[in-house]
């Protein structure tokens, strides 16, 4: 009995111990969030150092028949028009500056097959995205609202 304790308790401190290394600042942003216009709820997530954001769920996502998924046909990019709606990735390479602060990455629109460089500013359960071209004073921000589970 005591053996088996002194072998068991190491290995789930060390369990424990790599499950918390991994979370990092950043990570706040991390889960399900719906949009400002209440139309699409996006799954934010990490991969390496930076943080992605694809779409689970919109109000125009699946056709007619409630199983095909609508297709990105507004997309600036011709080759990229058949592609689904379901899980489309529309955070990209976002990464975190401290301050809950995100920046460097793009945001893709699919109303209008535009993509914007991106900022972001994380304020407890309201992401705040701001989607410009050039400089950030010429661009749209739009408030997320985290989804509790």
């Amino acid at each position: 009995m005591v053996f088996r304790a002194i072998v068991f308790f190491p290995l789930i401190l060390l369990f424990a111990c790599s499950v918390y290394a991994q979370q990092r600042p950043g990570d706040k942003i991390i889960g399900t969030w719906l949009s400002e216009t209440k139309e699409g709820k996006i799954s934010v997530y990490r991969s390496g150092n930076k943080y992605y954001g694809k779409l689970i769920w919109s109000k125009n996502m699946y056709a007619a028949d409630g199983v095909t998924s609508n297709k990105d046909i507004h997309n600036e990019n011709k080759n990229l028009r058949n592609r689904p709606l379901k899980n489309l990735v529309l955070l990209n390479n976002m990464e975190y500056l401290g301050d809950d602060s995100y920046s460097n990455g793009t945001i893709y629109d699919p109303k209008n097959g535009s993509e914007y460089s991106c900022n972001m500013r994380l304020k407890g359960d309201r992401l705040d995205i701001r989607g410009y071209i050039g400089i950030s004073l010429i661009g749209r921000t739009s408030v997320w609202t985290r989804i509790k589970s």
